[in-house]
Protein backbone atom coordinates (compact mmCIF):
# COMPACT_ATOMS: atom_id res chain seq x y z
CA UNK A 1 0.00 0.00 0.00
CA UNK A 2 0.81 3.38 -0.63
CA UNK A 3 2.05 5.57 2.46
CA UNK A 4 3.59 8.12 4.11
CA UNK A 5 6.01 7.54 5.89
CA UNK A 6 9.18 9.22 7.92
CA UNK A 7 11.82 7.42 6.47
CA UNK A 8 15.25 8.58 7.91
CA UNK A 9 15.85 11.21 10.98
CA UNK A 10 15.08 14.14 8.81
CA UNK A 11 13.45 16.56 8.00
CA UNK A 12 10.53 15.84 5.37
CA UNK A 13 8.70 12.63 4.10
CA UNK A 14 7.89 10.08 1.90
CA UNK A 15 5.26 8.13 0.15
CA UNK A 16 6.94 4.43 0.30
CA UNK A 17 5.35 1.05 -0.46
CA UNK A 18 4.78 -0.56 2.42
CA UNK A 19 3.24 -3.76 3.81
CA UNK A 20 -0.36 -3.77 4.21
CA UNK A 21 -0.38 -3.80 7.99
CA UNK A 22 -1.77 -7.48 9.39
CA UNK A 23 -5.33 -7.69 11.21
CA UNK A 24 -4.90 -9.38 14.13
CA UNK A 25 -7.50 -11.50 16.48
CA UNK A 26 -8.66 -8.65 18.15
CA UNK A 27 -8.06 -6.31 15.72
CA UNK A 28 -9.79 -4.41 12.39
CA UNK A 29 -8.50 -3.53 9.28
CA UNK A 30 -9.83 -0.10 7.79
CA UNK A 31 -9.44 1.48 4.39
CA UNK A 32 -8.37 5.40 5.09
CA UNK A 33 -10.57 7.50 3.08
CA UNK A 34 -9.99 10.88 4.59
CA UNK A 35 -6.95 12.07 7.10
CA UNK A 36 -6.71 15.18 9.29
CA UNK A 37 -3.29 16.68 9.20
CA UNK A 38 -2.14 17.57 13.15
CA UNK A 39 0.49 19.95 14.50
CA UNK A 40 2.30 16.77 16.50
CA UNK A 41 2.31 15.51 12.70
CA UNK A 42 4.05 19.14 11.67
CA UNK A 43 6.79 18.32 14.06
CA UNK A 44 7.25 15.02 12.65
CA UNK A 45 7.80 16.57 9.16
CA UNK A 46 10.28 19.03 10.56
CA UNK A 47 11.86 16.53 12.71
CA UNK A 48 11.95 18.99 15.76
CA UNK A 49 13.59 18.42 18.81
CA UNK A 50 10.57 16.69 20.50
CA UNK A 51 10.10 14.55 17.17
CA UNK A 52 13.81 13.36 17.50
CA UNK A 53 13.26 12.52 21.07
CA UNK A 54 9.98 11.02 20.75
CA UNK A 55 9.47 9.25 17.14
CA UNK A 56 11.08 5.81 16.31
CA UNK A 57 12.09 5.42 12.06
CA UNK A 58 11.34 4.34 9.53
CA UNK A 59 7.35 5.04 10.63
CA UNK A 60 4.26 5.53 9.01
CA UNK A 61 2.61 8.98 10.80
CA UNK A 62 -0.86 10.42 11.29
CA UNK A 63 -3.55 9.73 13.97
CA UNK A 64 -6.74 11.31 12.86
CA UNK A 65 -8.54 9.61 10.17
CA UNK A 66 -11.93 8.51 8.74
CA UNK A 67 -12.23 5.00 6.97
CA UNK A 68 -14.50 1.81 6.20
CA UNK A 69 -13.89 -1.83 7.92
CA UNK A 70 -12.28 -3.93 5.49
CA UNK A 71 -11.42 -7.00 8.01
CA UNK A 72 -12.46 -8.14 11.20
CA UNK A 73 -10.48 -10.30 13.44
CA UNK A 74 -11.88 -13.55 14.85
CA UNK A 75 -12.67 -12.09 17.98
CA UNK A 76 -14.17 -9.01 16.87
CA UNK A 77 -18.06 -9.18 17.03
CA UNK A 78 -19.19 -5.96 17.28
CA UNK A 79 -18.23 -4.03 13.96
CA UNK A 80 -18.84 -5.47 10.55
CA UNK A 81 -17.45 -4.84 6.95
CA UNK A 82 -18.39 -1.59 5.98
CA UNK A 83 -19.27 0.04 8.73
CA UNK A 84 -17.49 4.02 8.71
CA UNK A 85 -15.28 4.70 11.82
CA UNK A 86 -12.73 6.19 13.35
CA UNK A 87 -10.08 5.49 15.68
CA UNK A 88 -8.63 6.54 19.11
CA UNK A 89 -5.23 7.09 18.88
CA UNK A 90 -3.83 6.33 22.21
CA UNK A 91 -3.34 3.25 22.79
CA UNK A 92 -3.47 1.68 26.21
CA UNK A 93 -1.57 -1.22 27.98
CA UNK A 94 -5.29 -2.19 29.77
CA UNK A 95 -2.77 -3.90 32.88
CA UNK A 96 -1.68 -0.78 34.58
CA UNK A 97 -3.32 0.46 38.11
CA UNK A 98 -5.36 3.74 35.91
CA UNK A 99 -6.36 1.41 32.85
CA UNK A 100 -7.40 -1.53 35.53
CA UNK A 101 -9.80 1.05 37.29
CA UNK A 102 -11.52 2.41 34.08
CA UNK A 103 -9.15 5.03 33.71
CA UNK A 104 -7.68 4.41 30.23
CA UNK A 105 -6.73 8.18 29.62
CA UNK A 106 -3.96 8.14 31.90
CA UNK A 107 -2.65 5.02 31.05
CA UNK A 108 1.14 5.01 32.48
CA UNK A 109 2.42 3.10 29.28
CA UNK A 110 0.48 4.65 26.38
CA UNK A 111 1.31 4.72 22.93
CA UNK A 112 0.42 6.79 20.30
CA UNK A 113 -0.72 5.46 16.77
CA UNK A 114 1.35 7.81 14.19
CA UNK A 115 3.87 8.73 16.96
CA UNK A 116 5.82 5.36 18.20
CA UNK A 117 2.91 3.18 16.72
CA UNK A 118 1.97 2.80 12.49
CA UNK A 119 -0.41 5.61 11.72
CA UNK A 120 -2.77 6.62 9.06
CA UNK A 121 -1.74 8.52 6.35
CA UNK A 122 -1.38 5.54 4.79
CA UNK A 123 -4.21 3.08 2.59
CA UNK A 124 -4.70 0.88 5.33
CA UNK A 125 -4.56 1.07 9.29
CA UNK A 126 -5.13 -1.98 11.47
CA UNK A 127 -6.59 -0.98 14.95
CA UNK A 128 -7.26 -3.25 18.10
CA UNK A 129 -11.08 -3.16 18.02
CA UNK A 130 -11.56 -1.56 21.96
CA UNK A 131 -10.17 1.49 20.04
CA UNK A 132 -12.40 2.10 17.10
CA UNK A 133 -15.37 4.22 17.38
CA UNK A 134 -18.20 3.42 14.97
CA UNK A 135 -20.05 6.28 12.94
CA UNK A 136 -23.62 7.18 11.96
CA UNK A 137 -23.13 6.09 8.26
CA UNK A 138 -24.42 9.78 7.06
CA UNK A 139 -21.72 11.70 8.85
CA UNK A 140 -19.61 14.13 6.51
CA UNK A 141 -16.77 12.45 5.87
CA UNK A 142 -14.74 15.40 6.45
CA UNK A 143 -15.86 16.06 10.04
CA UNK A 144 -15.74 12.28 11.01
CA UNK A 145 -11.65 12.32 10.09
CA UNK A 146 -11.27 14.92 12.65
CA UNK A 147 -12.62 13.44 15.57
CA UNK A 148 -9.78 13.39 17.15
CA UNK A 149 -8.81 17.43 17.89
CA UNK A 150 -12.50 17.42 17.87
CA UNK A 151 -12.19 15.50 20.61
CA UNK A 152 -9.35 17.52 22.29
CA UNK A 153 -12.08 20.76 22.00
CA UNK A 154 -14.73 18.62 23.27
CA UNK A 155 -13.02 17.16 26.50
CA UNK A 156 -11.76 20.70 27.14
CA UNK A 157 -14.25 22.61 26.64
CA UNK A 158 -16.74 20.07 28.53
CA UNK A 159 -14.30 19.90 31.43
CA UNK A 160 -16.15 22.81 33.66
CA UNK A 161 -19.47 23.87 33.67
CA UNK A 162 -19.84 26.50 31.06
CA UNK A 163 -23.30 26.93 31.04
CA UNK A 164 -24.41 30.71 31.65
CA UNK A 165 -20.28 31.41 32.50
CA UNK A 166 -17.93 33.46 30.46
CA UNK A 167 -14.83 31.56 28.68
CA UNK A 168 -12.07 32.89 27.95
CA UNK A 169 -9.86 31.01 25.47
CA UNK A 170 -6.31 31.84 24.10
CA UNK A 171 -5.22 30.27 20.81
CA UNK A 172 -7.91 30.56 18.22
CA UNK A 173 -5.96 27.59 16.12
CA UNK A 174 -8.56 24.36 15.05
CA UNK A 175 -9.11 22.94 18.28
CA UNK A 176 -9.24 26.53 19.99
CA UNK A 177 -11.90 27.44 17.51
CA UNK A 178 -13.59 24.26 17.52
CA UNK A 179 -13.79 24.83 21.75
CA UNK A 180 -15.27 28.09 21.50
CA UNK A 181 -18.23 26.22 19.45
CA UNK A 182 -18.82 23.98 21.67
CA UNK A 183 -18.61 26.21 24.57
CA UNK A 184 -21.41 28.74 22.75
CA UNK A 185 -23.69 25.64 22.09
CA UNK A 186 -23.44 24.73 25.76
CA UNK A 187 -25.00 27.52 26.75
CA UNK A 188 -21.67 30.24 27.27
CA UNK A 189 -22.83 33.98 27.78
CA UNK A 190 -19.61 35.41 26.60
CA UNK A 191 -17.16 33.28 24.74
CA UNK A 192 -13.73 35.41 24.14
CA UNK A 193 -10.70 34.07 22.33
CA UNK A 194 -7.25 35.73 21.38
CA UNK A 195 -4.37 35.35 18.78
CA UNK A 196 -2.04 37.15 17.28
CA UNK A 197 -3.52 35.85 13.56
CA UNK A 198 -5.69 38.17 11.97
CA UNK A 199 -6.71 34.81 9.44
CA UNK A 200 -7.85 32.85 12.60
CA UNK A 201 -9.08 35.86 14.21
CA UNK A 202 -11.62 36.57 11.41
CA UNK A 203 -12.10 32.45 11.42
CA UNK A 204 -13.09 32.85 15.02
CA UNK A 205 -15.49 36.13 14.17
CA UNK A 206 -16.95 34.07 11.63
CA UNK A 207 -17.56 31.15 13.49
CA UNK A 208 -19.65 33.44 16.12
CA UNK A 209 -17.49 33.98 19.32
CA UNK A 210 -18.32 37.05 20.91
CA UNK A 211 -14.95 38.61 20.48
CA UNK A 212 -12.17 37.92 18.97
CA UNK A 213 -9.12 39.93 20.08
CA UNK A 214 -5.84 40.82 18.27
CA UNK A 215 -4.39 40.77 22.24
CA UNK A 216 -1.11 42.67 20.58
CA UNK A 217 -3.22 45.60 20.30
CA UNK A 218 -6.10 45.10 22.55
CA UNK A 219 -5.57 43.91 26.16
CA UNK A 220 -8.15 41.34 27.84
CA UNK A 221 -9.16 44.30 30.29
CA UNK A 222 -10.36 46.64 27.57
CA UNK A 223 -12.39 43.42 26.28
CA UNK A 224 -14.19 42.75 30.13
CA UNK A 225 -15.19 46.46 29.67
CA UNK A 226 -16.65 46.25 26.35
CA UNK A 227 -18.67 43.25 27.65
CA UNK A 228 -19.17 45.19 31.30
CA UNK A 229 -17.57 42.50 32.72
CA UNK A 230 -16.66 43.15 36.41
CA UNK A 231 -15.09 40.15 38.40
CA UNK A 232 -13.21 38.25 35.61
CA UNK A 233 -14.06 35.37 33.32
CA UNK A 234 -15.32 32.46 35.31
CA UNK A 235 -13.25 29.38 32.91
CA UNK A 236 -10.58 29.53 30.77
CA UNK A 237 -9.29 27.05 28.02
CA UNK A 238 -5.53 27.59 27.51
CA UNK A 239 -5.11 26.19 24.15
CA UNK A 240 -1.76 28.02 22.94
CA UNK A 241 1.40 26.58 24.81
CA UNK A 242 2.26 30.54 25.14
CA UNK A 243 3.75 31.41 28.48
CA UNK A 244 2.29 35.25 27.85
CA UNK A 245 -1.12 33.51 27.14
CA UNK A 246 -1.20 31.41 30.26
CA UNK A 247 -0.01 34.45 32.62
CA UNK A 248 -2.64 36.89 31.45
CA UNK A 249 -5.70 34.17 31.56
CA UNK A 250 -4.85 33.73 35.04
CA UNK A 251 -5.08 37.19 35.95
CA UNK A 252 -8.26 37.73 34.70
CA UNK A 253 -10.12 34.79 36.09
CA UNK A 254 -12.33 35.68 38.34
CA UNK A 255 -12.00 34.48 42.16
CA UNK A 256 -12.64 30.44 42.18
CA UNK A 257 -12.27 30.75 38.43
CA UNK A 258 -11.41 27.09 36.54
CA UNK A 259 -8.72 26.80 33.67
CA UNK A 260 -8.40 23.66 31.56
CA UNK A 261 -4.70 24.02 29.75
CA UNK A 262 -4.58 21.43 26.45
CA UNK A 263 -1.54 23.99 25.26
CA UNK A 264 1.81 22.18 25.29
CA UNK A 265 4.64 25.29 25.94
CA UNK A 266 7.96 24.16 24.63
CA UNK A 267 10.19 25.03 27.52
CA UNK A 268 9.48 25.87 31.46
CA UNK A 269 7.80 29.35 32.63
CA UNK A 270 6.44 30.99 35.96
CA UNK A 271 3.36 32.27 36.95
CA UNK A 272 1.85 33.93 39.41
CA UNK A 273 1.71 31.49 42.22
CA UNK A 274 0.44 33.18 45.40
CA UNK A 275 -2.06 34.82 42.80
CA UNK A 276 -3.70 31.42 42.02
CA UNK A 277 -3.80 30.25 45.55
CA UNK A 278 -5.28 33.94 47.05
CA UNK A 279 -7.87 33.87 43.91
CA UNK A 280 -8.42 29.96 44.99
CA UNK A 281 -7.86 28.80 40.76
CA UNK A 282 -8.59 25.43 40.08
CA UNK A 283 -5.83 24.87 36.89
CA UNK A 284 -6.37 21.11 34.96
CA UNK A 285 -3.78 19.43 32.52
CA UNK A 286 -6.28 18.15 29.44
CA UNK A 287 -4.51 15.20 27.52
CA UNK A 288 -6.44 13.41 24.72
CA UNK A 289 -10.05 12.22 24.77
CA UNK A 290 -12.28 10.45 27.91
CA UNK A 291 -11.90 6.75 26.17
CA UNK A 292 -14.94 6.77 25.24
CA UNK A 293 -17.17 9.37 26.92
CA UNK A 294 -16.07 11.95 24.55
CA UNK A 295 -16.91 9.88 21.53
CA UNK A 296 -20.34 9.46 23.17
CA UNK A 297 -20.33 13.76 23.38
CA UNK A 298 -18.87 14.72 20.14
CA UNK A 299 -21.53 11.97 18.14
CA UNK A 300 -24.24 13.52 20.49
CA UNK A 301 -22.94 17.11 19.87
CA UNK A 302 -23.16 16.58 15.91
CA UNK A 303 -26.46 15.13 15.79
CA UNK A 304 -27.95 17.94 17.98
CA UNK A 305 -26.87 20.39 15.38
CA UNK A 306 -23.52 21.47 16.45
CA UNK A 307 -21.74 22.21 13.21
CA UNK A 308 -17.46 22.02 12.61
CA UNK A 309 -17.40 22.62 9.58
CA UNK A 310 -16.36 26.27 8.92
CA UNK A 311 -13.11 25.21 10.88
CA UNK A 312 -12.17 22.89 8.26
CA UNK A 313 -10.66 25.34 5.71
CA UNK A 314 -8.65 23.17 3.24
CA UNK A 315 -8.62 19.99 1.57
CA UNK A 316 -5.76 18.31 -0.70
CA UNK A 317 -5.31 15.27 -2.70
CA UNK A 318 -3.05 12.79 -0.10
CA UNK A 319 -0.36 12.87 -2.94
CA UNK A 320 -0.74 16.54 -2.29
CA UNK A 321 0.84 16.54 1.05
CA UNK A 322 3.41 18.81 0.43
CA UNK A 323 0.84 21.61 -0.10
CA UNK A 324 -0.67 20.39 3.34
CA UNK A 325 1.71 20.59 5.50
CA UNK A 326 3.13 24.11 3.83
CA UNK A 327 -0.20 25.20 4.54
CA UNK A 328 -0.04 23.91 7.99
CA UNK A 329 2.82 25.93 8.60
CA UNK A 330 2.03 28.72 7.19
CA UNK A 331 -0.52 29.32 9.80
CA UNK A 332 -3.46 30.77 7.61
CA UNK A 333 -5.66 28.06 7.88
CA UNK A 334 -7.96 26.08 10.21
CA UNK A 335 -7.82 22.38 9.59
CA UNK A 336 -6.51 20.74 6.81
CA UNK A 337 -7.49 17.24 5.58
CA UNK A 338 -6.72 15.01 3.03
CA UNK A 339 -8.59 13.15 0.79
CA UNK A 340 -6.89 9.13 0.48
CA UNK A 341 -10.20 7.45 -1.31
CA UNK A 342 -13.81 7.85 -1.67
CA UNK A 343 -16.32 5.39 -0.84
Amino acid sequence: MKALVKVRAEPGLRVEDVPVPPCGRDDVLIRVLRTGVCGTDLHIYQWDGWAQANVPVPLVIGHEFVGEVVEIGSDVHDLRQGDLVSGEGHLVCGRCRNCMAGRRVQCAHTKGVGVNHAGSFAEFIALPATNVWRHPPDIDLDVAAVFDPFGNAVHTALTFPVLGEDVLITGAGPIGLMAAIVARHAGARYVVITDVSQYRLDLARKIGVTLAVDITSTTLADAMDELGMREGFDVGFEMSGKPAALRDMLACMTHGGKVAILGLPTEEFGIDWAHLVTNMITVKGIYGRQMFETWYEMSVLIQSGLNISPVITHRFDAADFGQAFATVRGAECGKVVLTWADR
